[in-house]
């Protein structure tokens, strides 16, 4: 399946910056943009909508400065729990966002809305039933998120969860997330059947983004998948986080309760601030260098194992 027009001779290489909590901002976005790469990042990483649509002026100026920069995009978390989600789409279709990125509920309403101005989305999926529904609501993309991706990660092997996709929607743009950290991995995701490839724990440990220097030195000292814990302790969603900060927050990685008792208020979501998310391929990743840096060698990498193959 080729890209979408829209993206068609857009990339310097064929990955998306993921979007992530509390770690993506507009410098990150902006200079993975303008280094090639589709550069993403959550709405509620602003904290009011006014600011989210500050954030989207600052991005747009940027890029329009950078005839050559690719587009870049936002992800909406569409369950009922975010209370802005009607406000937040408001300020993206008038900003006209290139590719919207859904999360936790397919929604038609919200794909409308972006076709409207001629904008993409892509929806996340960890399973083929959130698939089948993501197609039903008129979806551009789907995110295969599988084993080992940061955040909220699914248990599907890559190598499964693609060839099934692919056979299911066999027009539908495919992008593959979980553990790739560099170009080689772009390629093998291409080779897999996905269009393209969906970055996010290498993106934590870069100059530009928004992750505490600690947080950015945990990923950076990470031996290797075991130190991801895989819980839904801390959102009642499984999610791979760095067992480092879950054990420096004073709880046991190996004794967590499926889900806390008392429910996930406020106070209980910033107590939880600094257990940080990480995927399962932290340990190829030895620096921070900046975006620009990171873009650069993802593309080298990966032209060097198109050339190998």
């Amino acid at each position: 399946m080729p890209l979408p027009a829209a993206l068609q001779g857009r990339l310097s290489v064929p990955a998306i910056a993921a979007p992530m909590f509390l770690v993506s901002g507009p410098d990150l976005v902006i200079e993975a943009c303008k280094a090639g790469v589709l550069g993403t990042f959550p709405t509620l990483n602003q904290r009011t909508t006014e600011g989210y649509a500050e954030w989207l002026a600052r991005i747009r100026e940027a890029l329009d400065a950078a005839p050559s920069a690719a587009p870049f995009g936002v992800n909406i978390i569409v369950n009922r729990t975010n209370l802005r989600v009607e406000p937040d789409l408001k300020a993206t279709v008038e900003a006209r966002v290139p590719l919207v990125i859904t999360s936790l509920g397919a929604n038609a309403e919200v794909v409308k809305a972006v076709h409207s101005y001629g904008g993409l989305v892509f929806h996340d999926v960890i399973n083929m039933r959130h698939a089948e529904k993501a197609a039903e609501a008129g979806v551009d993309g789907i995110i295969a998120v599988c084993a080992g991706a940061g955040g909220h990660g699914g248990t599907y092997n890559p190598f499964a969860f693609l060839a099934e996709l692919r056979a299911a929607f066999p027009g539908m743009t495919l992008i593959q997330s979980g553990a790739i950290t560099n170009g080689a991995q772009i390629a093998a995701a291409r080779l897999l059947g996905a269009d393209l490839a969906y970055i996010g724990t290498r993106f934590i440990a870069t100059r530009e983004s928004m992750a505490a220097d600690a947080y950015k030195r945990m990923v950076v000292e990470a031996s290797g998948a075991k130190d991801i814990v895989y819980t839904p302790a801390f959102s009642g969603v499984h999610g791979n986080y760095l067992r480092a900060s879950i054990v420096a927050a004073g709880l046991d990685p190996d004794n967590l309760p499926p889900k806390p008792e008392g429910g996930y208020d406020r106070e209980r979501r910033k107590a939880w601030k600094d257990i940080w998310s990480g995927g399962q391929g932290v340990g190829t990743i030895n620096d921070i260098p900046t975006v620009a840096e990171l873009c650069a060698r993802l593309r080298r990498e990966y032209d060097e194992a198109a050339a190998r193959l």
